[in-house]
């Protein structure tokens, strides 16, 4: 209980957030949550839980209630689009036993990190809508309701468009990426296997995986394109875009398209990650500080990572906020820069268009048959990286 004397108001009740507010309410501090929404909940979209996300869901005694609300995953099928035939197989359950990967609905995720902050005794305040952040030993938050908080820290896990991004970073402009994304849950009448199937195609490609006790698949749709869109997670789209943006895609992935009835349609833009992470008593965590690409499945859990070792940072220097803020940032940006360069670099791969396509395909089958091992291990840099055994 090294922070009982520690009051800390977090701003946004995402799975950073949360996460943040369980870690440092545990440790003993008063934490207060300003959530701008009327109701902490998320709907309509599913995510990865990787096992260094998991890692700290399990630290948190939350890793029994996670697995029962999704689906654990048992392999990587890479697959032509045309006719959904299979290029690759990597066989989770084989070749990494040792480690989980779940489809979990982002709503139940969110649930199950609010109802244990809420049981730790976290406060969570709704229809706080934050207009600025001012830096500085004693930090203030002003509401759009004219009230104003503060405390000891303030934490800014507020998102693309955070208030105390901007207080502590010049105002960068993001890129678009020429890429658009769409996402949509359909239901699951093919009973589509606990795995991740990705359907490559010419500049373009479909994820889908199931979720909760299988009956839905969540769906994302990339692709590349020159015609600008908006950035955000809620624009929702005609279904009919959609299925015409994909018409050449054939087999499970046609049947999958048919389905939707509903689906949000988003610009990927590339931010920078913030060269500042902190100032005074003021941090940024999640994508606040590091906003990535969804190409590695990292968001939710590069945010976990970064809640925990916050914890750590400030229980090792609790009379000292500034510098157990500044080895916060130590820590987590080096591994950050080089996540979101690898999100960024990925799509690309399932992108390929003719004549390239055909022998990249065949590498692919090679490399899966011949080291199916060290195929599934190009990753472990991300996935085996687990912060609670960090000194």
């Amino acid at each position: 209980m090294t922070l009982k004397h520690l009051n800390v108001t977090i701003i946004g009740a995402g799975i950073g957030g949360l996460a943040a507010a369980l870690v440092l309410q545990r440790r003993g501090a008063q934490v207060t949550v300003l959530e701008q929404t009327e109701a902490v909940s998320e709907v309509g979209a599913g995510l990865q839980i990787t096992p260094n996300g998991m890692a700290v869901l399990t630290a948190l005694e939350l890793s029994d209630a996670l697995a029962w609300s999704s689906q654990r995953a048992k392999a990587v099928v890479l697959r032509r689009h045309g006719d959904g035939s299979a290029v690759l197989r990597l066989d989770l359950d084989q070749y990494a036993a040792d480690l989980r990967y779940y489809f979990v609905h982002r709503a139940d995720l969110i649930k199950i990190l609010a109802d244990a902050a809420r049981e730790a005794g976290v406060q969570v305040r709704l229809l706080q809508k934050v207009e600025r952040v001012d830096t500085g030993p004693n930090p203030v938050v002003h509401l759009a309701n004219g009230a104003q908080c503060g405390g000891d820290l303030v934490i800014g896990a507020d998102g693309l468009h955070s208030q105390a991004r901007r207080a502590l970073n010049e105002t960068s402009q993001p890129f678009f990426t020429g890429q658009v994304a769409w996402r949509a849950i359909v239901p699951n009448h093919g009973k589509l296997p606990a795995e991740v199937q990705v359907f490559m195609g010419p500049g373009q490609h479909l994820v889908a995986y199931p979720l909760r006790d299988g009956s839905m698949v969540n769906l994302v749709a990339a692709q590349e394109r020159r015609a600008w869109a908006e950035e955000g997670w809620h624009l929702p789209d005609d279904p009919e875009n959609l299925r015409r943006a994909f018409a050449g895609f054939g087999g499970e992935a046609h049947h999958l398209l048919s389905q939707v009835q509903d689906c949000a349609l988003w610009g990927l833009f590339r931010h920078p990650v913030a060269k500042h992470w902190h100032k005074g008593a003021v941090a940024l965590l999640g994508d606040a500080a590091h906003p990535t690409l969804p190409f590695m499945a990292q968001g939710g859990n590069l945010a976990l990572e970064d809640a925990w070792l916050l914890g750590e940072a400030l229980e090792a220097q609790p009379e000292d906020i500034p510098a157990a803020l500044a080895g916060y940032q130590l820590q987590r940006r080096d591994r950050a820069v080089r996540v979101v360069d690898a999100a960024s670099r990925n799509a690309w791969k399932y992108h390929l268009r003719a004549p390239l396509s055909w022998p990249a395909h065949q590498v692919l089958k090679l490399g899966g048959r011949l080291a199916p091992q060290r195929m599934v291990a190009q990753f472990d840099w991300i996935y085996r990286h687990d912060v609670t055994r960090q000194a």
